[in-house]
């Protein structure tokens, strides 16, 4: 059984999830990337989710969020549970879409954090030897339209949902740099410079190992059931929290482990029929079963400036 987490409004969060079998269930195409945006906007519109930065690669995607309301379990469940259901009746599939396990949900707890988040989401398919530049990705990538404060937009999958449906025509999907994270225009400056030097950096990496990038032609001819032929590393770290600075992590994990220990003890009293408190933060009992639970902290110390 997983740990269960501490959700808590006013926090960044990097989000990602891997295809079943490493297969390139999200290889770039029209349908593929419209489905990816529209789905993405709607979910983060209904559970009040601020999106900062998406990237869907060929078998994975990240996306660095705020989440300003406490609601992030609520949006990635609609987003999964949507795009699996939608891409897999594009593909004409009937199993399952994502790899078994938990999304990966990694907590940014510092400016520091997110920018270096932000700029490894941006540039994960150079990373990946995929493209030698960011705007060369033919996959969703939210990159250029951050900087330039324009939105994504998309329409209703017509191959998945009905026209008469609940579901709106197109989604605007606004990537929002948050005032908690700083001046937008000075974010927007820095990302920049950053993106342009892990560009320049990987290129001359590239230059001296003799390696090349696989291309955009390659990446949209691969097939949708194919998988990468290198050997996924196994049994590895699954982080919970990203923080440079050592004293910052320090106290975020032990903050968890707090809320853990403080969660099992009211779980274990209310099991067993005695009055507990649950700890500020617990989700899934206080929505499906109205458990009590202790109020949260201030908002000025869920955030940062």
């Amino acid at each position: 059984m997983s740990l269960p987490r501490e959700v808590v409004p006013g926090r960044f969060y990097m989000i990602c999830r891997r295809c079943v079998l490493r297969q390139f269930l999200l290889r770039p195409d029209d349908v593929t990337n419209n489905c990816f945006i529209y789905l993405l906007g709607e979910a983060a519109q209904r559970a009040g989710i601020d999106v900062i930065l998406p990237v869907a690669m060929s078998n994975h995607y990240h996306v660095v969020i705020f989440d300003r309301h406490g609601h992030y379990p609520e949006f990635m469940y609609r987003f999964h549970q949507l795009l699996a259901r939608s891409l897999n009746a594009h593909r004409g599939r009937w199993e399952h879409f994502w790899a078994s396990g938990s999304p990966g949900v990694v907590r940014l707890v510092d400016k520091e954090d997110v920018m270096r988040m932000l700029v490894y989401v941006a540039t994960n398919p150079i990373k990946d030897h995929l493209v030698d530049k960011v705007h060369h990705w033919p996959g969703v990538n939210g990159y250029a339209a951050l900087l330039a404060g324009k939105p994504l937009t998309a329409t209703r999958p017509r191959h998945f949902f009905r026209a008469e449906g609940p579901m709106p025509r197109s989604v605007t999907l606004e990537l929002v740099i948050p005032p908690e994270l700083g001046d937008p225009d000075e974010i927007r400056r820095e990302l920049k410079a950053r993106v342009e030097a892990a560009e320049a950096a990987l290129a001359d990496e590239r230059r001296r190992t003799g390696r090349r990038v696989l291309g955009r032609r390659a990446v949209l001819a691969q097939s949708p059931s194919a998988q990468p032929a290198t050997v996924e590393p196994r049994r590895g770290l699954n982080p919970r929290v990203a923080a440079k600075d050592k004293w910052s992590r320090t106290e975020a994990l032990l903050r968890n482990r707090e809320f853990v220990v403080e969660y099992r003890d009211a779980r274990t009293r209310w099991l067993a029929g005695i009055a507990a408190i649950f700890p500020p933060g617990t989700y899934w009992l206080r929505r499906f079963a109205g458990v009590p639970v202790a109020p949260l902290p201030s908002p000025s110390t869920l955030s940062f400036n």
